[in-house]
C-alpha cells in the first residue's frame, strides 16, 4: 500500500450533482464516503435534505447518513471527532476515502481541525436562544453585524445556528468571534484533494427549482408537518423545513413557503458557490466529467 493517504474531498453548492460524483469516484477508487451534509445525519429528514436514494446507499458505503434522532444533539467538533476515528479505520486497509457535502465548516473541521474556542455558560447559552426566540434571525443578524462585522460578512446570514453561536462566544468573551478563528491547522494522517463540483448559475437555478417541485410530489409537507413539534430544534433550523413551519402556524399560505424555500435555496446555492469560489485549492469540474476529475486526483496523488 501507499505511504501516503488521500480523502478526496466533493463539494459545491445543493443539486450540482455531487452524490451521483461522489458515488462515480468511491467505486472507481473501491472505497467508501462519508457524508458531511449535516442535515442528512438525520433520520426524521429524509426529503427535504435530498438524501441519496437506497439504490445510491447500496453503490457505495456511505457513512454519517441517518446517523442520528433531531432528539440528539450532534455538533461539528462532534463530527471532526468521529470523523477521524472513522478515517483511521478506513485507512487500515485502503489509501483513499472521500468526504461529500456541501457543508464549509464541516469540511474544514475534518481537513484542518476547528479552531479553539471557550467553554460557554449555560446562562449564555440560554440568553441567545431566547434572543432568537422572541425576537427571531433578524435580531442575531444585528446583533452579529454589530458586534462582529468581520464575522458577520462571511457568515451565512440566514443560518441562526451559526449566529447564535457567534454571540454566545462574543458575550461569553467580550471578543469578536472573528479573534478566534484561522489557528495553526491540526496535523492530520492524510492528505485532502479537493474537488469543487459546478455548474451554469441559471441551470443550477432551474435544477433547483424543478428538484423542490419533486420534493413536495414525493412528500416533503408531510415529512415538514411530521417534524413541525420539533421546529425550535437546531437541526430544523434549515432551508426546505423552517418555511413551511410558518404555513403551518397559518402565517403564510401554502404558496407562499414553496416560492420561499425556491428562494432561500437559491441563496444557500449562491452563498455556497462563492465559498468554494474563495477557495483556490479547489479543482473545479461539471458533475458529468468524472475522467477528467479522475486524472486531477491521480496527478495530485504523485
Amino acid at each position: 500500500m501507499s505511504k501516503n493517504k488521500f480523502l478526496i474531498v466533493v463539494g459545491g453548492a445543493t443539486a450540482t450533482g455531487k452524490t451521483a460524483t461522489g458515488i462515480q469516484l468511491a467505486q472507481h477508487f473501491e472505497t467508501e464516503i462519508l457524508s458531511c451534509d449535516s442535515r442528512q445525519f438525520y433520520r426524521e429528514m429524509t426529503i427535504g435534505t435530498a438524501k441519496p436514494t437506497a439504490e445510491e446507499l447500496a453503490a457505495a458505503p456511505h457513512h454519517f447518513i441517518n446517523l442520528l434522532s433531531i432528539e440528539e444533539d450532534y455538533n461539528v467538533g462532534d463530527f471532526e471527532r468521529d470523523a477521524i476515528k472513522l478515517l483511521d479505520k478506513i485507512f487500515l486497509e485502503k489509501d483513499v476515502a472521500l468526504l461529500v457535502g456541501g457543508s464549509g465548516l464541516f469540511i474544514r473541521a475534518l481537513c484542518d481541525g476547528l479552531d479553539e474556542f471557550p467553554k460557554i455558560p449555560i446562562e449564555v447559552r440560554n440568553e441567545v436562544q431566547s434572543i432568537f426566540e422572541k425576537e427571531g434571525l433578524e435580531a442575531l443578524q444585528a446583533a452579529v453585524k454589530i458586534a462582529d462585522p468581520i464575522y458577520f460578512e462571511k457568515v451565512d446570514q440566514q443560518n441562526p445556528v451559526r449566529l447564535m453561536r457567534a454571540l454566545d462566544v462574543i458575550k461569553a468573551t467580550g471578543k469578536p468571534f472573528s479573534s478566534f478563528q484561522n489557528q495553526k491547522k491540526k496535523p492530520r494522517n492524510f492528505i485532502p484533494i479537493y474537488l469543487n463540483v459546478v455548474m451554469d448559475r441559471e441551470q443550477l437555478y432551474d435544477r433547483i427549482n424543478r428538484r423542490v417541485d419533486l420534493m413536495l410530489e414525493a412528500g416533503l409537507l408531510k415529512e415538514a408537518k411530521s417534524l413541525f413539534p420539533h421546529k425550535e430544534k437546531n437541526s430544523l433550523q434549515t432551508v426546505g423545513y423552517q418555511e413551511f413551519m410558518s404555513y403551518f402556524e397559518e402565517k403564510t399560505t401554502l404558496e407562499e413557503a414553496i416560492e420561499l424555500v425556491k428562494r432561500n435555496s437559491r441563496r444557500y446555492a449562491k452563498r455556497q458557490m462563492t465559498w468554494f469560489r474563495k477557495e483556490d485549492h479547489w479543482g473545479s469540474f461539471q458533475a458529468n466529467e468524472i475522467e477528467k476529475m479522475i486524472e486531477y486526483v491521480k496527478n495530485k496523488m504523485n
